[in-house]
């Protein structure tokens, strides 16, 4: 059953014209339906449990926490970077709550680059579809910020902690 919804959550978001069209399946097993955080920033972030950046989810955390009148984070577990998110959703759902006691909606897993990618991260990397920019992941935990329009605005690579005025100048 969760394959079936995977695929019509999939088949409707190949055409998503802008961020507020995708919906997508969480880790809890319900859906992420973005156009409900219209008028918020929203921070996208592909994310791994076994990275040297993994512990930036305690940042993301805190990030989440100080701004959430205005910021929806959305985790993307994917295990397209040295096989660093082998996990099962259940599995990675049960690590993100007890190492970080992640709260923000984290999806499930998927791909983030490749001939598998998903359809947000065709539209969050190819500026013929977001109207913004092109751009490239390099590595677990790059992070897209749209802004309160819907907007895509900035990408950072994983190198940029969350907390970091680079980001947090958008939110203030």
């Amino acid at each position: 059953m969760l394959k079936l919804i995977t695929v019509l959550f999939t088949v409707w978001i190949m055409t998503a014209s802008n961020i507020y069209e995708f919906k997508v399946p969480s880790l809890d097993g319900t859906s992420i339906d973005f156009s409900k955080y219209k008028g918020k920033n929203i921070l996208i972030v592909n994310t791994a449990s076994q990275c040297g950046y993994t512990k930036q989810y305690a940042d993301l955390e805190k990030l989440y926490e100080q701004y959430k009148g205005n910021l929806v984070i959305i985790g993307f577990p994917a295990n397209n970077f040295g096989g660093q998110e082998p996990g099962t959703n259940k599995e990675i759902k049960e690590f993100c709550s007890k190492n970080y006691g992640v709260s923000f909606p984290m999806a499930e897993k998927i791909s983030v680059k490749g001939s598998d990618i998903h359809p947000l991260f065709q539209y969050l990397t190819s500026k013929a579809k977001n109207g913004q920019m092109d751009a490239d992941i390099k590595w677990n935990f790059t992070k897209f910020l749209i802004n309160k329009e819907g907007k895509l605005v900035a990408v950072f690579p994983s190198s940029v902690n969350p907390m970091s005025e680079e980001i947090t100048k958008y939110l203030n």
